[in-house]
């Protein structure tokens, strides 16, 4: 009877500990155990907006986020950046997760930032959210993703925001598979964006020699190579990444591009002070502080009309 007691016990411990795993991998989309310690309410808005994708056949996400005064300055025009999602991730995940806004705030207060729009896409392909697979950033049997974040959410943000047009004044970057997903998809849209960046991402795919940035980039004429602006970063702890990372980085130096690359305690993870989501917190103020250095340079370069000049955004 003691025993059938200890194996009742057991099971039924079990099946606790595989219903908290399964909630907290499936239903809370596995959240840093230790999330990021941030200013509760830094004054800027995180809202969901929808779209119509031809390339998904389907009404897809982003979320948007607006510089403090937009509103109230309706001739100014505006850098964009779009943050694209890791893993089992989706259009809240730089907010919920990372809390962005909570950066942005710091950054535009320090000055490092222009005052900048900030889109975080949903990149997921028709499978979904899941953990058993990254997101694909490529147009492939799953969906044109490619298609969808690097022309058509490009054409929907010019047409609804007031965005300075140049791809000068344009960024995307992201995190572990966002940090691949955003030069695979940037490296074949420089029209639409010159800075790239990525927090822990890597530079190869299981899909194979044409989704690798490492591949793509050595195709670009010299006048595109001219025009690219790359930051990287990598967490010791990721080896593998940080090993494809910095042969990346030597890519880079070796066609002359202009990079920022750098190593940083850490990496992914679900627990510590400097690994997953508060490592990519922390170092979204490096990447997005080399991505204001680039928007400033840009931005001294145009006449004042430019910035000023009312666009077809509202």
């Amino acid at each position: 009877m003691k025993f059938k007691k200890i194996l009742s016990v057991g099971a039924g411990t079990l099946v606790i500990f595989a219903a908290t795993g399964y909630w907290y991998v499936f239903i809370a989309g596995a959240p840093q155990l230790d999330p990021p310690q941030v200013q509760a309410d830094p004054g800027l808005k995180f809202q969901l907006e929808t779209y119509n994708s031809s390339a998904m056949d389907e009404v897809r996400t982003y979320g948007l986020i607006l510089p403090p005064g937009y509103a109230q300055n309706p001739q100014q025009r505006y850098p964009v950046i779009f943050l694209l999602h890791g893993g089992h991730g989706d259009a809240r995940a730089w907010q919920d997760k990372a809390a962005v806004t909570s950066v942005l705030h710091d950054l535009y207060q320090s000055n490092k930032l222009p005052l900048s729009i900030v889109i975080t896409p949903d990149g997921n392909d028709r499978r979904g959210t899941s953990p058993f697979w990254d997101s694909q950033y490529y147009d492939g049997p799953n969906g044109n993703v490619d298609t969808m974040i690097g022309y058509e959410l490009v054409k929907v943000v010019k047409s609804r925001y007031r965005t300075l047009e140049g791809p000068e004044f344009w960024a995307m970057g992201g995190q572990s598979s966002g940090g691949w997903g955003a030069f695979n998809i940037g490296l074949r849209h420089l029209n639409n964006f010159n800075i790239l960046f990525s927090s822990s991402g890597y530079f190869i795919d299981t899909s194979g020699r044409a989704n690798s940035p490492q591949y793509l980039v050595q195709k670009l004429s010299i006048s595109k190579r001219r025009r690219l602006r790359v930051y990287l970063d990598s967490g010791e702890g990721d080896h593998q990444f940080l090993v494809s990372t910095e042969k990346f980085h030597q890519t880079l130096d070796r066609l002359g591009i202009v990079n920022d690359f750098h190593v940083f305690p850490g990496g992914h993870g679900i627990v510590g002070a400097d690994v997953g989501w508060n490592y990519w917190h922390k170092h979204l103020a490096d990447s997005l502080g080399y991505v204001g250095e680039q928007f400033k340079i840009a931005i001294e370069q145009i006449p004042d009309s430019v910035t000023k000049a009312p666009a077809a955004g509202g």
